[in-house]
């Protein structure tokens, strides 16, 4: 672990509102960037850029569940819903965490950040919207008024048993890889459980943080997380979440998925050279 400083706490402040604005701006958390940049770029070990990642996870959901109140973007029947099975998932990975060496853990973010991209290049000209507005979204789907269209978007939830086993596995990556659960969850609820990518954002920025928690509580207990540090993430996500927010409320929907996408390719192939070594 590098000696804190203040220029270190300066340059994980910037990183952290990076990370933060694109977090908000993709319902991911911001750790599937800050992980990688602290233990790539600032060689920081992998357990350790996970916990400091979760924290900011946490201050992430805060910010965003906040801004976005109110705007009926997020679902929150859906989302305590799927919260049982991540927290439970949550808990696993912090604890397998601690058994898995550091490549090994590198491989895997790897993976999961490439199929991730994969499926989102797979839906860019399709969305999950019912263009009726006297349609009811029946007991777990939603509506909601997008700026982007200029009108109501009503939805449906499919396949929910897909969504809840999503939802663990989630949990579990969240955990062990020190992200936010929503690279996994805005995906697969976009994907195939007929969420759109606005509602299934801001469900999953809902959720992340009491994800991130029970993770975090396993890398605290283990004196793998520096408080000074995460502080300093913490603040650098919150000022990145707002401007996030404001930017997605207009932005395309398909440019959207484009630029996550292409963020996860560029972190896929960085961590599985890292992993290789």
């Amino acid at each position: 672990m590098p000696v804190v400083t203040a220029t270190l706490a300066l340059i994980i402040f910037a990183a952290g509102t990076i990370a933060g604005s694109l977090g908000a701006l993709l319902g991911l958390g911001g750790g599937v960037f800050l992980v990688p940049f602290l233990n790539l770029v600032m060689g920081f070990p992998f357990t350790a850029a996970a916990a400091i990642s979760l924290t900011t996870v946490i201050a992430t959901s805060s910010t965003v569940s906040a801004g976005r109140a109110g705007k009926q973007l997020i679902n929150m029947k859906l989302g305590m819903l799927l919260e049982v099975a991540t927290a439970a998932g949550s808990f696993l990975g912090g604890v397998t965490a601690q058994f898995i060496s550091q490549s090994v853990l590198q491989r895997l973010f790897g993976l999961v950040a490439i199929v991730v991209a994969l499926i989102m290049l797979s839906r860019v000209r399709r969305r999950n919207v019912i263009l009726d507005p006297a349609a009811e979204p029946g007991v777990l789907g939603g509506r909601y008024y997008e700026e982007e269209s200029g009108g109501t978007v009503i939805y449906r939830v499919k396949r929910l048993p897909l969504a809840i086993a999503a939802s663990f596995v989630a949990g579990n990556v969240s955990s062990l890889l020190g992200i936010g659960g929503g690279i996994i969850k805005v995906p697969v609820l976009n994907a195939w459980c007929g969420v759109p990518l606005r509602a299934a954002a801001a469900t999953s920025a809902f959720m992340i943080g009491v994800t991130a928690t029970a993770g975090a509580t396993i890398y605290y207990g283990r004196g793998q997380l520096e408080p000074a540090l995460a502080a300093a993430a913490c603040l650098g996500v919150q000022v990145g979440s707002w401007a996030g927010m404001k930017f997605g409320a207009a932005a395309s929907a398909k440019w959207l998925k484009i630029l996550m996408a292409a963020v996860l390719v560029i972190v896929s192939v960085m961590m599985f050279m890292r992993g290789a070594r």
